[in-house]
């Protein structure tokens, strides 16, 4: 059983195409980085990965499970991050991690425990707009790991991290599976080892890592 096996997954904006016949296989515990410009169609691949979003064309298989059909099963056992991060502004980030801990029905308690790994126990009752930017994304990466997923789906996630946050990146994904959508070959190299090409919705190019950093 892959991890991830897809098959054409087209997608449409209007009249414009975004995913042209994208096929894409990840192995359990492999991680994959997904490279591109702005356009390419990075994020419409991984909406489509999380369950998000439904392909216009094409097939996919998630853990052996058919995706959208199974979108809820499959949706505890994903870690979605995308650009928005998923916080609310007006609750502290404790107050955050305790309401994705009542829907993904775990214990309150881990909330602690994860806001620790990520480096915030001492902001845990800041509010999410009180928090820095980087402080923002170290919270959001906790509300993606919260539920224990065994597969990470990451959109430009080191987004106003520091040195010291791109390393929390790699802690976070080890013994998981990784999809990494990036512009950025340094950190795809540093946290994957397969890089995938993306350009104006189609696979252009992919390529081995001789090393697996993680």
């Amino acid at each position: 059983m892959r991890a991830i096996e897809a098959r054409g997954l087209g997608q449409r904006h209007g009249s414009r195409t975004v995913l042209a016949g994208v096929d894409l296989d990840v192995e359990v515990g492999e991680s994959v980085a997904v490279l591109g410009e702005n356009g390419s169609g990075k994020t419409t691949l991984l909406r489509i990965l999380s369950t998000a979003s439904r392909p216009a064309a094409g097939s996919l298989k998630i853990l052996g499970l058919e995706a959208p059909s199974h979108r809820e099963q499959l949706r505890a056992r994903i870690g979605y991050l995308a650009h928005a991060g998923g916080l609310y502004p007006a609750l502290t980030a404790l107050e955050n991690l305790e309401f994705y801990c009542d829907l993904y029905g775990v214990e309150r308690a881990l909330a602690a425990q994860v806001l620790e790994e990520v480096g915030l126990a001492g902001a845990r009752r800041r509010r999410a707009s009180e928090l820095s930017r980087g402080m923002q994304q170290r919270l959001a990466l906790a509300r993606t790991i919260l539920h224990a997923p065994e597969i990470l789906l990451l959109d430009e996630p080191d987004a106003g991290l520091d040195e010291t946050g791109r390393e929390l990146l790699g802690r976070l994904s080890r013994g998981r599976t990784l999809v990494l959508a990036t512009h950025d070959v340094d950190l795809a190299e540093r946290l994957c080892g397969r890089l995938l090409r993306l350009a104006a919705g189609r696979v252009v190019g992919q390529s081995d890592l001789a090393r697996t950093p993680r």
